[in-house]
């Protein structure tokens, strides 16, 4: 096998019932069809590439190999669709890729024709991912096409034949990627992903502990404008497309985690030698490209960095990520996939992105907790599809997401010179909602002369619901009124005057909050005092203020025994306080308080005058 192949196996062996590795290639044939000449060029296809006639089978040791069944016709059931619901096609398509392949018994390729109409068919391909890949589908089309039309015109076969088959890469691949070879390409990859970062994206939903293969996709489009600008922006920086569009996806990634350090996946052709370009087999291999976001650059200078990683990548792309993942000795989590949990695509001229040929909120098996494809459409637009766990997101989500790289691009290319953090991913919607319809804290306030009688209301609506915590201390809103009224009885009776001032001498704690309602309530008006005053602070300012009174704690009551005399102090907690309080009435002062009274008096620094 070749080393992806090897990884594929192994895959399945841990999950055998698995459909995550089916491609579903349907093709539309909107004419007349010729079935004979189809079943002929198909016939021919599958003579013509061994891959698709190919079996992993184990030895007696349990070593798989590759074993090449001779050509044969290709089973090609007609399924007639005549007269049902658009939607009955797009259903057959979905149940058919969700039925696994047998690797050993094979095929690795099956078929049927879809009839919708006389006219109207649709060849609808399946082939396990472990022979074939996106490039091979193109070959697959374009073949197809070329045997199709000689086998309908009764002409042989104008291929020009293959100089060398898939088994012959897996057999060059295992010989050739050793020594010097080897170890070049592996000393880059253990510098470049060492102490790789794990991608901890926000889920709608916990993540399974095993890994869930259910996956959706929504596809959406860009104007001509915004390709334009962004290939712009790419002939200024001297990037392609590809590392423009990656360095925006890893913004959002950088904004929706916080992290600065990001690895992403994306996949590569893998076909350096003219004799693979034509070839129908599993080449495609995937790259780790890590990107550093730190120190906040412009993105102008983020593309400069994933330049040069994507270019230092390719020169070292021929290391299957397989290997990689084996010689890093990646810790196994059976939640998420190893090294690489979002991948990036980009495909020039591909309709596979284009909304108007799939459809939207389609079904797919999720390789990756995220995927992004984009790609630019017949009219040059640009388009793109992501692809997303269903046990982690929602449609909901996902969308979110293409409103927030819609805000993102047009951000990029109003200026690219902006730094990361300036860059806003936010819609006009969700701008609006967090600034202005989540911030409408207005409210019309109750008829009231003071706090202390909107307090009084609460605890008459909830007496037993927490009003104040303060380490291990709580009182309810109940307790706190109760405590309040019987201080404010207490200190009319030492001879409090309307807005007569009252220092507090209170540590931070509940008494604090007890103290400051009873004076409101007795009408007066609280000097708030820090214990850790100097006394000479603490004497000027009960004596500049006029206080009559003076609230403190037992933690309190010996430091103000040095304030001057001729002050009441009232100690909380002492216990003949206590036994006062107690005899005082739970209800309400009878003081009329009116919002123009002084509620408090404050003494600063000086700093202020």
């Amino acid at each position: 096998l070749s080393f992806a192949q090897q990884r594929l196996w192994f895959l399945d062996q841990l999950n055998a019932s698995s459909a995550e590795y089916n491609i579903s290639t349907p093709l539309h044939l909107p004419e007349q069809l010729d079935i004979p000449a189809l079943q002929a060029a198909l016939d021919a296809l599958i003579e013509r590439h061994e891959a698709l006639r190919t079996r992993l089978v184990t030895d007696a040791d349990g070593v798989p190999w590759q074993v090449i069944d001779p050509p044969s016709a290709f089973e090609l059931p007609l399924v007639d669709l005549t007269g049902q619901p658009d939607q009955a096609a797009h259903r057959w398509l979905a149940d058919d890729s969700a039925i696994p392949f047998d690797l050993a018994n094979g095929p690795l390729i099956r078929g049927s024709l879809l009839r919708l109409a006389d006219d109207e068919h649709i060849l609808a391909l399946c082939m396990h991912h472990i022979v074939f890949d996106e490039w091979s589908a193109d070959i697959l089309g374009r073949e197809l096409a070329t045997l199709y039309e000689s086998c309908r015109a009764g002409q042989p076969n104008p291929l020009t034949p293959l100089p060398v088959q898939y088994a012959d890469f897996a057999v060059w691949q295992r010989e050739w990627l050793t020594g010097p070879v080897l170890d070049e390409q592996l000393d880059y990859w253990r510098t470049q992903l060492a102490n790789p970062p794990v991608l901890d994206l926000p889920t709608d939903r916990p993540r399974p502990a095993v890994r869930s293969t259910a996956g959706a996709a929504i596809r959406f489009q860009f104007d001509a404008e915004t390709t334009r600008r962004l290939q712009e922006i790419s002939r200024q920086n001297a990037t392609t497309m590809f590392m423009t569009l990656l360095a925006a996806y890893t913004v959002l990634l950088s904004k929706y985690t916080g992290q600065d350090d990001l690895i992403v996946g994306t996949p590569v052709a893998n076909r350096n030698h003219a004799e693979t370009e034509n070839l129908i087999g599993f080449f495609v291999n995937t790259l780790a490209l890590r990107t550093d976001l730190t120190g906040d650059p412009t993105f102008t200078g983020l593309l400069a960095r994933i330049r040069a990683t994507a270019l230092a990548a390719y020169t070292h792309q021929d290391l299957p990520f397989e290997q990689l993942i084996d010689e890093l000795a990646v810790a196994r989590d059976r939640s998420r996939t190893p090294l690489v949990q979002t991948l990036f695509n980009y495909k020039a001229n591909d309709s596979d992105t284009d909304p108007a040929t799939r459809d939207s909120g389609e079904l797919l098996p999720a390789k990756f907790d995220l995927s992004l494809t984009m790609g630019s459409t017949a009219d040059g637009a640009l388009a793109g599809s992501i692809q997303y766990s269903t046990a982690l997101f929602d449609e909901a989500t996902a969308r979110r997401m293409v409103g927030h790289l819609t805000e993102l691009l047009s951000a990029i290319t109003t200026d690219a010179d902006q730094h990361l953090s300036a860059l806003p991913i936010l819609t006009p919607a969700e701008h609006q909602q967090l600034t202005v319809e989540w911030n409408k804290s207005a409210a019309e306030l109750p008829q009231a002369n003071g706090i202390h009688e909107l307090i009084s209301g609460s605890a008459l609506a909830r007496p037993h619901t927490p009003a104040v915590v303060y380490d291990d201390i709580a009182l309810t809103y109940g307790q706190l009124e109760t405590r309040a009224n019987q201080l404010a009885h207490h200190l009319l009776g030492l001879g409090l005057q309307r807005e007569g001032v009252i220092g507090l001498c209170l540590p931070r704690s509940t008494h604090m909050i007890v103290a400051i309602l009873a004076v409101w309530k007795a009408g007066g008006t609280y000097l708030p005092l820090d214990p850790d005053y100097p006394t000479d602070r603490l004497t000027y300012m009960l004596t500049d203020s006029g206080a009559d009174l003076l609230i403190t704690t037992e933690h309190t009551a010996e430091h103000a025994a040095e304030l001057p005399s001729g002050i009441t102090a009232v100690s909380l907690g002492d216990p003949a306080t206590n036994a006062a309080l107690d005899a005082q009435p739970t209800t309400p002062p009878n003081v009329t308080v009116h919002p123009d009274q002084a509620a408090y008096l404050i003494y600063t620094s000086g700093s202020t005058g």
